[in-house]
C-alpha cells in the first residue's frame, strides 16, 4: 500500500544540508514523541495514542449501534472549533461536500450562536419531530462549559423536551471531559455519554470520542481512521522520508527568514474543511505570546487556506507578485473516485484544443503542475502533499501527520504547542459582560 508522498527537495528554497542540520535537532523530540507511545493518556502527547485505543472503538460502535435502534434522521452535532472541526473534514473529504444528499440521516452543525442560522436549523428538526421522527443531540465540549455549546444545546434540548417529554434523554449523546458540569449532567439525566482523556486537546481530539462517534453514525470506517494514523506514527522510524519531520523543520527554518503565511492550497474541493481543521490545529498551536521559559516572544504562523484551482483566480497574483513571506503546502488527491471526461468535440475544439479529450482529473492536474512551475519561477518555496485516495485510511495518515508536524514544529520554535491560554480571556471577558447583561 502507498504512503502519502511530500515532495520538496527542488522547491522549498533550503539547502538539503541546512535541512539536515535542523532535522537532527529534532532527535530528542522524536524520542519523547516515541516514547510516549508507551505512556497511554498521562503527558501532553496522548492523542498519539488514540490510533492505538480499541477499547475506544468498541466503546464507540456500542454507542453507534445503541442509537442506530432509534432510526435518527437528523443529526445535530453541538460544538465549536476542535469539537467539530474534525468532524466536518473528514465526512467532506469521505462523503463529499453534499453528503446530506446522499445519507439516510442528515447531519447538521451548531457550532455558532447566530440566532438566525440556529432557527434555520431549529425549524428543519422540528418539522422531523412534529412528523414522528427522531433526531439526535451530541453536544460536545471538552471543559463541559463552552458558552457557545451550552447555550445552542440549551436551545435544541428544550424543542426536544417539547417533542419528547418522556424520553428525550435517549436522544441526546454528551462528549466531555470525565467529571466535568456537562458530564455530571448527563450522570443525573441518564444520558449516554462518552469521555475524551484528559490531555486529550480539542484540536488534537479527532481520534478520540468527540470525532468518531459522529463520524462512525455517519458511515465511515473508524477502525481504517485509525490504522492510518497508526502508519502515520510508524513514520518516526525512518526522519529522511518523514512527512511530519521534514514540514515541521522547513516552516522553522522559513520562519526565520520572515515566511509568517503558511497557505495550504487544496487541489480538491472537498478538502477545504480539511484546510480549516488544520488553520485551528496551527493557530492556536504555535501562536504564542511565550517562550517555554516564559520569554516573550510573540511568536506565530498564519495559516491561510486555497482551494484550486478556484483561487487561482483570486490569490495567486497576490501569491506571485506580492511580498516573499508566503509558505506554500500544495495537496493533491492522485486518484479521484470519478474522472469525468471532455469528448473530442469539433464544434468546441477551437474554443480551447488543448482540452479536448482529456479528463478533467488531467485538466486539474496540468494547472496543479502549472502552478508549481510558476512559483518555482518566482523562487516562491512550497511542498507539494500527494495523498494516494480519498479513503479513510490515508485521511486518518494526512490528519495525524500534520498533528505530529505541529508538535515538531512547536519543539522548534521553543513553545508549548498544547496549551491555549489566550483563548481563555475571551471566555473570561464574555462571561463578565454576560453577567452585567439583564
Amino acid at each position: 500500500m502507498e504512503n502519502i508522498a511530500l515532495e520538496y527537495s527542488n522547491s522549498c528554497c533550503i539547502p538539503m544540508q541546512q535541512l539536515r542540520t535542523i532535522i537532527q535537532t529534532l532527535d530528542e523530540e522524536i524520542a519523547r514523541v516515541t516514547q510516549a507511545q508507551s505512556t497511554g493518556y498521562s503527558t501532553d502527547y496522548a492523542s498519539i495514542n488514540l490510533p492505538y485505543d480499541t477499547a475506544l472503538l468498541t466503546t464507540i460502535n456500542n454507542a453507534v449501534k445503541e442509537k442506530k435502534l432509534l432510526k435518527p434522521t437528523y443529526l445535530i452535532v453541538i460544538g465549536i472549533g476542535g469539537s467539530n472541526l474534525g468532524t466536518i473534514a473528514v465526512l467532506e473529504a469521505l462523503q463529499g461536500k453534499f453528503y446530506n444528499n446522499d445519507n439516510e440521516m442528515v447531519t447538521y452543525f451548531a457550532d455558532t450562536v447566530d440566532s438566525d442560522y440556529l432557527n434555520s436549523i431549529i425549524k428543519i428538526t422540528e418539522k422531523e419531530l412534529y412528523a414522528g421522527n427522531n433526531i439526535l443531540l451530541n453536544v460536545i465540549s471538552k471543559s463541559g462549559e463552552t458558552t457557545e455549546t451550552i447555550a445552542n444545546f440549551q436551545l435544541f434540548l428544550e424543542v426536544l423536551i417539547k417533542h419528547r417529554p418522556y424520553n428525550y434523554n435517549d436522544f441526546i449523546i454528551v462528549t466531555t471531559d470525565h467529571n466535568s458540569a456537562l458530564w455530571q449532567f448527563a450522570q443525573q439525566e441518564k444520558i449516554t455519554a462518552l469521555a475524551v482523556p484528559q490531555n486529550v486537546g480539542g484540536r488534537y481530539s479527532v481520534f478520540s470520542a468527540v470525532g468518531l462517534f459522529p463520524i462512525a453514525l455517519c458511515g465511515v470506517d473508524i477502525a481504517d481512521l485509525h490504522a492510518g494514523a497508526q502508519n502515520a506514527l510508524s513514520f518516526n522510524n525512518n526522519t529522511e522520508h518523514n512527512p511530519a519531520i521534514i514540514s515541521a523543520a522547513i516552516l522553522s527554518i522559513l520562519y526565520q527568514r520572515g515566511y509568517v503565511i503558511h497557505d495550504t492550497f487544496l487541489f480538491s474541493v472537498e478538502l477545504e474543511s480539511m484546510g480549516k481543521w488544520y488553520r485551528q490545529l496551527m493557530a492556536e498551536s504555535i501562536g504564542k505570546s511565550h517562550s517555554r521559559s516564559g520569554v516573550l516572544i510573540n511568536n506565530g504562523i498564519t495559516p491561510t487556506v486555497s482551494i484550486g484551482s478556484t483561487d487561482l483566480h483570486s490569490v495567486a497574483q497576490l501569491y506571485l507578485s506580492g511580498p516573499y513571506n508566503t509558505f506554500t503546502t500544495f495537496v493533491s488527491i492522485s486518484k479521484n473516485n470519478t474522472d469525468l471526461h471532455i469528448t473530442d468535440n469539433t464544434t468546441f475544439h477551437l474554443l480551447a484544443p488543448t482540452i479536448q479529450n482529456k479528463s478533467i482529473s488531467t485538466v486539474m492536474d496540468a494547472i496543479l503542475q502549472g502552478t508549481m512551475i510558476a512559483y518555482q519561477k518566482n523562487s516562491r518555496p512550497f511542498v507539494h502533499i500527494t495523498v494516494p485516495e480519498k479513503t479513510a485510511y490515508y485521511i486518518g495518515q494526512f490528519m495525524q501527520i500534520k498533528m505530529l508536524e505541529i508538535m515538531y514544529l512547536g519543539f522548534l520554535m521553543n513553545i508549548n504547542p498544547f496549551d491555549q491560554p489566550n483563548v481563555e480571556l475571551y471566555k473570561k471577558e464574555t462571561k463578565k459582560v454576560l453577567s452585567l447583561k439583564k
